[in-house]
């Protein structure tokens, strides 16, 4: 069986409906656990629907420490990275 990138979602677990709130929870914190500075785009918009899917207002408080610290992420990787989306350097020279 090969092996999917992290962050992958497949479209039949989409169209299989939204997760059980336990498995939301747990696939929400996996993503906050494996996501990085590549995946953080993705991962987090994957995240913002597991956390749509949860049924209870109670779920999604226990999902907020991993949704506010994927955000966190993003704004932090978002602000090293360059208007060409290269992180830090221009490649011009200062004379």
């Amino acid at each position: 069986m090969a092996k999917t990138p992290d962050g992958f979602v497949s479209l039949t677990s989409l169209k299989q409906g939204p997760p059980d709130a336990a498995a939301a929870l747990a696939e929400i914190r996996r993503i906050y656990f494996k996501t990085t500075r590549q995946t953080i785009d993705h991962d987090l918009a994957h995240a913002i629907e597991l956390l749509k899917s949860l049924p209870s207002e109670d779920d999604r408080e226990k999902a907020t420490v991993f949704m506010n610290g994927l955000a966190e992420m993003q704004r932090n990787w978002a602000k090293k990275r360059s208007p060409s989306g290269r992180s830090g350097r221009s490649g011009k020279v200062k004379k």
